[in-house]
């Protein structure tokens, strides 16, 4: 899966998952369109056993996001506060812009 709608700074809704996560909003922090995943800022927390690799690096049990799949996270249009589907909207000029499929408004 490389095409993806989904970009850095967008807010997005989860879809599925445990009643921890779903239906709750955040910001894209990264993107990964190799594998098809997106890294939702405080959503999917998980925590990790780290070690500290150089003195003053925290070290112990640490939360961190973790990566979810793209397709299971919807984007939320700003204008219209709906989690909605993106178009795509070509000008003459050649300039491309991604709108909201519900109210039309570019995102």
């Amino acid at each position: 899966m490389n095409k993806m709608n989904i970009k850095v700074g967008d807010t997005v809704v989860i879809l599925t998952g445990g009643d921890a996560d779903r239906g709750k909003t955040g910001k894209v922090l990264e993107v990964s369109p190799k594998e098809g995943k997106v890294i939702v800022e405080g959503r999917n927390m998980v925590k990790k056993h780290v070690k500290p690799r150089k003195a003053g690096d925290p070290s112990g049990i640490i939360e961190a996001e973790s990566a979810i799949y793209a397709c299971k996270v919807q984007v939320v249009c700003p204008k219209c506060k709906q989690p909605t589907r993106i178009g795509h909207k070509l000008y003459e000029d050649g300039k491309k812009d991604r709108i909201c499929k519900k109210c039309g408004e570019t995102i």
